[in-house]
């Protein structure tokens, strides 16, 4: 029997040539030399020496061992590198010198696909903030008076964005208020979360007092990726009044080794939910493009799925997010990273953290394996998602995991 050719994919396979998510990867033989890889099915395409061998005007571009330089050219070039992608990897003529050029993922090691500039974390599923307020205020309005009028936001730190697999340690911490006149309880964090989110990812930069409308979201945003903001609720309890989230969410966020191009979405466009509070101008995309995107998480805890985050349901847009995040003139930057925030449902299946699924604790998730109300060290959760593609196909984005490892001390 021949041997399949990596090239001849399914027709529905979910990395086809409708995805072609971007990653770096380096080999066994070559451990320190990172290059740029394509995804296409179960394989990685060496993105730079395909470019050489074809003698493409962007193989200097690819042949970084960071994503950044890509990123930076802008929406032309990128439009112009996917679909020379797409002819590399589809075109029968071009099968001799591609194939050799194809590692299967089994066989390569995964990176940081971007050096990341600024991290911004978002507070946009009115399910999940609703929840939190009933936790907290439960005699006060869900909302705060703000939420319906600006994408609520945070600084977080660039330097602690890992890539999906590396091993979480348990944060150490101030856990709560102390009594009386003694100090803190100090120790490692006792309710360690996840958060399911999604992650946008700038390419092309923006001068400083130069807002970005709504219109210019396609020519900043290089692609999607999953993210899970770790959060150490006990830590962030104590810590986050009056200036907000710090210690609680800065040891870890976690990453896709894949960013998928946004080009690759265009398909699963769709229109945000109804709002009921009129917006500025600035905001008002009623009569932009369809602004949310329809893609279907899955989390896993252990390999057990615990909950299913329908992104289509956020109330502020990717868009409208970068809109608020430079309209005080704030400029971006090649790599700047925002994320939506925990991606929560209507629904309880659907809340896209622990926080939510077992209401602050109070009613334990039961899963094979044990009763789970926060993690416990050695658990790993797994991130998936996709998204409706063309033709009827699916666009998977690339996974999200992380296991916990014990307090370092």
């Amino acid at each position: 029997m021949p041997r399949q050719s990596p090239l001849d994919l399914p027709h529905d396979d979910p990395f086809g040539p409708h995805n072609l998510p971007y990653g770096v990867f380096t080999t066994p033989d070559a451990p320190d030399v990172r290059r740029i890889g394509v995804r296409y099915g179960n394989h990685v395409l060496d993105a730079g020496a395909a470019a050489a061998a074809a003698d493409s005007p962007h193989a200097a571009l690819l042949g970084h061992p960071t994503l950044n330089p890509l990123m930076a050219a802008g929406r032309p070039v990128w439009q112009a590198v996917r679909a020379e992608l797409r002819a590399w990897l589809t075109e029968e003529a071009r099968r001799p010198a591609v194939e050799p050029l194809l590692h299967p993922l089994t066989a390569v090691a995964l990176h940081l696909p971007f050096e990341v500039a600024d991290y911004v974390d978002f507070y946009a599923s009115e399910h999940h903030a609703a929840n939190v307020g009933r936790m907290f205020r439960p005699e006060g309005e869900p909302l705060t008076p703000n939420w319906k009028h600006l994408p609520i936001g945070y600084h977080g730190r660039a330097g602690t964005v890992v890539v999906s697999g590396t091993p979480i340690g348990r944060p150490r911490g101030q856990l709560g208020s102390p009594s009386g006149h003694t100090l803190p309880p100090f120790g490692p964090s006792r309710r360690l979360d996840f958060e399911a989110e999604v992650a946008f990812v700038i390419g092309a930069p923006s001068p400083v007092n130069t807002p970005v409308p709504l219109s210019g979201f396609h020519d900043h945003v290089f692609g999607v990726c999953l993210l899970n903001d770790w959060s150490a609720r006990d830590i962030q309890s104590w810590e986050y009044r009056p200036l907000g989230p710090f210690l609680g969410k800065s040891f870890a966020t976690s990453v896709a080794a894949w960013v998928t191009p946004l080009d690759a979405l265009a398909a699963a466009r769709t229109g945000p939910p109804a709002r009921d509070v009129p917006l500025l101008p600035y905001l008002d995309d009623s009569a932009a493009e369809p602004g949310a995107f329809d893609l279907r998480i899955e989390v896993a805890l252990n390999g057990h799925p615990i909950a299913h985050p329908p992104f289509a349901t956020m109330y502020w847009t990717a868009a409208q997010q970068l809109a608020h995040m430079t309209v005080n003139g704030a400029s971006l930057r090649t790599g700047d990273l925002f994320a939506s925030g925990t991606v929560s449902g209507p629904e309880p299946h659907q809340r896209g953290c622990l926080l939510e699924l077992t209401w602050s604790g109070r009613d334990p998730l039961r899963l094979p394996d044990g009763e789970r109300t926060f993690l416990e060290d050695g658990d790993e959760v797994t991130l998936t998602a996709w998204a409706p593609g063309p033709d009827n196909n699916r666009v998977a984005l690339g996974e999200v995991t992380g296991r916990i490892a014990p307090s370092a001390r």
